[in-house]
């Protein structure tokens, strides 16, 4: 039974990224969800054009899914993987070495794209200090980079609120120039053309700290929730080329843009650049259980293995790593994914849904639109002496009129489950731009 809520209530749970005395006053409640759409409190059909929070790949409530996890949950609720396995955890590896590009081939799993990020950046020291290359200490993000909320991920990552009141955070961190060029390249469809010559930052930066110091580079092929900022073409190979020269490990961050987002099991596969470490999570279980995922190179394994210390090669995990559960939920998504041929059908959807996005230049406030794959964004211009507010108000918009967006500040993303229709990418593009005539 959905019970009210009750206004004395909403203190009670500390909502996260929200504004949680405006929610109070004005509260936006799901009770259900199926296919394409939540039901909202008051018994409301809201389009879902986020996937949740990008995480929901195949469409709410996939049949597949649920079956495995109501079969998972009366067979074995929990088992540890600290000396001890389950079957189940092993064939999973087994099925995502074989999404990723060849080498990378031995995952550690985790319980979120935070917690992939954190043990990506340990794995990366680990690596060097194994090899005997200790002095290999320093790691780079990217201003506007986000990498989840743990201290590694804020601190490789370049968005001032989410470091600006926790302290100071890794020692050793620097952070490449962002992308983001609206002069240039704005209403480009797909990656925009300026801007290759940004990733030769790193040779500014590995120069200034010395690159024998610098251990990994952590970049997000396509940063999402910053606002959908896209690689200029031939970015992220000069990154692998500066990458290679240097000696440094390249992480992708892959928790958005892994298992069809871009039409490719990854935008490693998509850009046809190979990183070392990959980061995954969010569509690795539909969203329905949490879990995350880092697949690493055959060298980085093979170095914990060969030259390690003790008897455990290396001393990091979770309580939950690998947790039945999530595993269940996992091998049934990848399988729902196989069996729809999800990623090929994204795909082929992707030109649709570049049309109608850009069918919204020449709107009110609209300064740039930007896509690649099923992704989208519409950033819209800032009131004055007020960022945020505008787009604030689009999203409140967009939910009263049946529609679940996203927002960062001004800046719209869009990310709708694989499934959406013909139909649907039509509805969603209407709505919004009748939403953005509204606007103030």
């Amino acid at each position: 039974m959905n019970r009210p809520v009750q206004n004395d209530h909403f203190s009670s749970f500390w909502m996260p990224f929200t504004a949680n005395r405006a929610f109070a006053e004005d509260p936006r409640l799901i009770v259900a969800a199926d296919g394409m759409h939540y039901t909202s409190s008051d018994g409301r059909q809201i389009l879902d054009a986020t996937a949740g929070l990008w995480c929901v790949n195949a469409g709410h409530n996939d049949p597949l899914i649920v079956e495995a996890v109501q079969r998972q949950i009366a067979t074995l609720d929990y088992a540890p993987h600290f000396n001890f396995g389950t079957p189940q955890a092993f064939e999973l590896a087994a099925t995502l070495s074989d999404l990723f590009p060849d080498g990378l081939n031995h995952v550690f799993f985790t319980n979120s794209g935070s917690e992939s990020v954190d043990t990506a950046l340990k794995i990366a020291l680990h690596y060097h200090r194994m090899r005997g290359d200790a002095a290999r200490t320093r790691l780079i993000g990217r201003e506007r980079g986000y990498h989840g909320t743990g201290f590694g991920g804020i601190s490789v990552g370049g968005i001032v609120k989410n470091r600006m009141h926790f302290g100071n955070l890794l020692n050793g961190v620097d952070h490449l120039r962002h992308t983001h060029d609206l002069a240039r390249n704005a209403f480009t469809r797909g990656c925009p053309e300026h801007g290759r010559e940004l990733a030769d930052d790193l040779v500014r930066i590995a120069e200034l700290h010395d690159p024998s110091t610098i251990a990994a580079v952590i970049v997000e092929p396509m940063a999402g929730s910053t606002g959908v900022l896209l690689p200029p073409v031939g970015y992220l190979k000069r990154l692998r080329e500066i990458c290679d020269r240097f000696g440094i490990l390249l992480i992708f961050d892959e928790v958005i843009t892994a298992y069809g987002r871009l039409g490719r099991a990854s935008a490693a596969e998509y850009f046809d650049v190979k990183p070392d470490i990959i980061v995954t999570a969010k569509g690795l279980t539909n969203g329905v259980i949490p879990m995350g995922a880092v697949i690493a190179d055959e060298r980085i394994y093979a170095a914990a293995m060969e030259h390690a210390d003790a008897p455990i090669e290396l001393f990091h995990g979770y309580t939950y790593s690998a947790h039945p559960m999530a595993v269940a939920a996992a091998q049934a998504t990848m399988e729902t994914y196989r069996q729809n041929d999800m990623f090929a059908r994204a795909d082929a959807m992707a030109p649709v849904w570049e049309d109608a996005l850009h069918s919204l230049k020449g709107l009110p406030h609209v300064q740039d639109l930007r896509n690649l794959g099923l992704v989208g964004a519409i950033e819209l211009e800032s009131r004055p002496g007020a960022p945020g507010v505008r787009g604030m108000d689009a999203m409140k918009l967009a939910w009263d009129d049946g529609v679940m967006i996203r927002v960062t500040g001004d800046i719209i993303a869009l990310s709708p489950p694989l499934i959406i229709s013909e139909l649907e990418v039509e509805s969603l593009f209407g709505k919004l731009g009748a939403i953005l005539k509204l606007l103030q």
